[in-house]
């Protein structure tokens, strides 16, 4: 099947990863074009549900006509309030696939592309007041540092912070090349590609607080599954991936794993994928989005 919205990634592995019951209920919080969410519909029967999540309000145009079927025009962060208010207390399967979608960076107007001389504006969800160049003309310098740094892991990051405190006193920072004129002299040579998107990535990720919404997400999946139920998360950086990773080992984001008094594990997932899964040659000259793709499973305890 072709896909002209998104191309999803490790579709089989995703889906074959929540092993799916007939009759069970499974969440699909990243919508998108729906490649994830057809496949799962494929593997439910009659008595099965699925609940997807998206924000965008484009992803909309992808609705899925099935009874089985549910939509909720909510952040992912949202997700164990939505479910209520739909009836639903507990879940069989969730899955997550992050990161941008192919509609997103191919429509020049989102922002999300270093391709195209646009906006900053990169908002997944349109109605949010929060853009990348917002960011820059009104964070101070000590913050901007600190999300080059942390979020784009940009090596002169505080030199970076000052260029854009100190171009946007002359006028305001609002396309991709007013950013590169100020840059022009930070980017290291051959490598500006690269840097552009890493600066892309840390602005996205204040734009969205997608760090904050992944945590939230984390926390409320432990709080809905049954036991059993499967967790499936598609990350594609590290910083995405670290953070999963250790709430599925460990039951936290940092720190080794609590104990009770007996010494026994309090983490509520068992790893399935002790390894996480990556594409294979074939998606991979296909897709090129899956090369950073790794694909992580906890089971419910």
């Amino acid at each position: 099947m072709e896909y002209s919205y998104h191309t999803p990634v490790l579709l089989k592995e995703a889906v074959e990863g929540l092993a799916i019951k007939p009759d069970g209920v499974y969440v699909d919080v990243t919508f998108g074009g729906g490649g994830h969410s057809r496949e799962i519909l494929k593997a439910l029967g009659d008595k099965g549900v699925l609940v997807a999540f998206d924000q965008d309000p484009d992803a909309q145009r992808n609705i899925i006509k099935d009874s089985r079927f549910k939509f909720v025009d909510q952040n992912f962060a949202f997700l164990k309030n939505n479910l209520r208010l739909l009836g639903i207390a507990k879940v069989d399967g969730i899955l997550a696939d992050l990161g941008v979608s192919s509609h997103q960076f191919n429509e020049a107007d989102r922002g999300f592309s270093t391709r195209y001389d646009a906006e900053l504006n990169m908002r997944m969800d349109k109605q949010g007041d929060l853009t990348a160049a917002s960011i820059l003309n009104t964070y101070a310098e000590d913050l901007l540092h600190k999300i080059f740094g942390v979020y784009g892991e940009i090596k002169n990051a505080r030199s970076l912070a000052k260029a854009v405190v100190t171009a946007r006193l002359e006028r305001p920072i609002t396309t991709l090349s007013d950013f590169k004129s100020l840059a022009s002299g930070l980017i290291p040579r051959g490598r500006e590609n690269k840097y552009l998107a890493q600066v892309f990535q840390a602005l996205r990720i204040e734009v969205n607080q997608e760090m904050h919404v992944l945590e939230q997400f984390l926390l409320q999946s432990a709080e809905i599954l049954k036991p059993g139920g499967r967790l499936v998360v598609i990350s594609y950086h590290s910083l995405e991936d670290r953070p999963v990773k250790n709430f599925l080992s460990k039951g936290k984001f940092k720190g080794e794993v609590d104990k009770d008094f007996y010494g026994n594990q309090q983490k509520p997932f068992e790893v399935i994928t002790r390894k996480a899964v990556v594409a294979g040659a074939d998606e991979l000259a296909k897709n090129s989005r899956a090369r950073s793709a790794k694909l992580r499973i906890g089971g419910r305890l």
